[in-house]
Order: structure tokens, then C-alpha cells, then sequence
């Protein structure tokens, strides 16, 4: 892992260990992101009592802490592992997950553009972190065409094969909602009422995508980068279903299953 941070720790952050050292009231780790070392007291690693600490961690495992005290003279970092909660531990490794993604796109343009990576990556970082606290959260940016990499401060030519690889490895993926909609009227102006409802659902989102399939029914394919906006979108698409219902008219939207 090329990224890295200097100084210290700040008391209560969140930082990724790993174990090197384990004796029978302490655990010593290299704090990864600071290049630096800390320990955790027995009475921080877990709740309750402790009869053997191989039970808990291993040397070489990689953990989630947080910093409880830090004695910049002695230069003393006192951890704690019981006090990360889960949420805590997720946010962390899926922020060191992203980074290491970005770090391997850039080390795979490196072999590309023939220049060792870790000269890439100061490249590339260099002008990145005055502006952000990871590579990632810019890349996303770029993702989003909220960022230039030109603008960021990168050169022209590296800018434009990152630009490319970013978008090529770090666009989410698609997910598709899918379902069948049931539209029957008797009504004398039942055409222009199930073209007035079709059009209806289509204006609901740019992400909806209307099919005929005859007799009166229709494919909706809701196509996004999540289900939380997707299922919104299919819930106001059912709203507007129920309402052509009336005395001489039916309507139905039933979900397709998904595995």
C-alpha cells in the first residue's frame, strides 16, 4: 500500500493495524497509515475477561482500532479495540478497500505507460491530496464529471489515461428492476387514457424503460446504479398504476422475481 500519512494519529481516530507482536497483557501493531507503532493493553481488546490473547488476534492479522492516548514525548500510542464498533470497522476497511483499487488502477497504467508505479503514484497523488484525503474520493469525482484530473494539477497525457481507467473501473454497476404492467379499459376514450398513463410512468424517471408486450400489457425495466432510487422509482410507477383504475377500467403491476 503506497498511501500513507505523516505525523500522528489523532486521539479517537480510526485506524488500520497490523499485529506484530503479542505478549500476555499487550498486543503491539504497526499503525499501517502512519508508519507507525502502537499497542493495545489486554483490557482493549475485547470485553470481559481475557485467559489468552492468541484467542482474540494473531500476529500479522490485520485490525480496526481507535486511538485512545497518544504521549508524543515517550512517543507512546495507546489503542483500543473493543471501543471500534461495527459500523466503525466497516467505513474503515471498505475506505482502505477503495484506496487499494485505486492504487492497482494506478499501478496497472504504470506497466502501460512503462514507468515504475510508485513514481506514478507520487505523479498522481502529489496534486490529488491537496484537495482530498484519498485518491478514491477523487476518483469518484471523476466518475461523477465533477473533476478534471488537467485541472487537478496532473499532466495532460496521464490525465487523459487515468480519466479513461477511472471511469472503466470505478463506475458502479448497473442493477435492473424489472416488471410487467396490465392496463384494460372500456372507457370510450381508453386509448388516449392508457397513453395519457404510459406517458405518465415514463416521465417518473429517465431511469424507466416501457416495452409492449400485446393485449394490453407493457415491460417496465427500471435501470439504475442502486436499488434504494430504483425502488422509489417503482413505487411511484405503482401510484400512478392504481390510479386508472375506475368503474370500466383495470390496471395491475406485478414486480419480476429476482434470485
Amino acid at each position: 500500500m503506497f498511501y500513507r500519512l505523516y505525523g500522528i494519529p489523532e486521539v479517537d481516530e480510526i485506524v488500520l493495524c497490523k499485529v506484530t507482536k503479542i505478549f500476555p497483557n499487550s498486543v503491539f501493531v504497526d499503525i499501517l497509515e502512519y508508519r507507525q507503532q502502537g499497542m493495545v493493553h489486554i483490557s482493549e481488546v475485547s470485553p470481559g475477561r481475557i485467559r489468552n490473547l492468541r484467542e482474540f488476534v494473531t500476529v500479522d492479522r490485520q485490525i480496526v482500532c481507535k486511538v485512545l492516548r497518544i504521549d508524543r514525548e515517550q512517543g507512546h500510542i495507546d489503542l483500543s479495540l473493543r471501543r471500534v464498533n461495527s459500523t466503525q470497522r466497516q467505513e474503515k476497511l471498505e475506505e482502505i478497500k477503495q484506496e487499494l483499487k485505486a492504487e492497482g488502477l494506478i499501478s496497472n497504467l504504470a506497466k502501460k505507460l512503462k514507468l515504475p508505479a510508485e513514481q506514478l503514484y507520487k505523479t498522481v497523488a502529489q496534486p490529488v491530496f491537496k484537495d482530498y484525503s484519498h485518491l478514491y474520493l477523487c476518483f469518484k469525482g471523476v466518475v461523477d464529471a465533477q473533476v478534471d484530473l488537467e485541472k487537478v494539477g496532473i499532466e495532460k497525457t496521464i490525465a487523459a489515461e487515468l480519466t479513461t481507467a477511472i471511469i472503466d473501473k470505478f463506475k458502479p454497476a448497473k442493477i435492473f428492476l424489472k416488471g410487467e404492467i396490465r392496463l384494460q379499459t372500456y372507457d370510450s376514450q381508453g386509448v388516449d387514457k392508457i397513453k395519457s398513463t404510459l406517458h405518465a410512468v415514463e416521465v417518473v424517471s429517465p431511469t424507466i424503460l416501457l416495452s409492449y408486450l400485446g393485449a394490453g400489457r407493457y415491460k417496465l425495466t427500471i435501470e439504475d446504479f442502486d436499488y434504494k432510487p430504483a425502488e422509489q422509482t417503482f413505487r411511484k410507477v405503482q401510484e400512478i398504476i392504481e390510479q386508472f383504475v375506475d368503474p370500466v377500467s383495470t390496471s395491475s403491476i406485478e414486480r419480476e422475481k429476482t434470485e
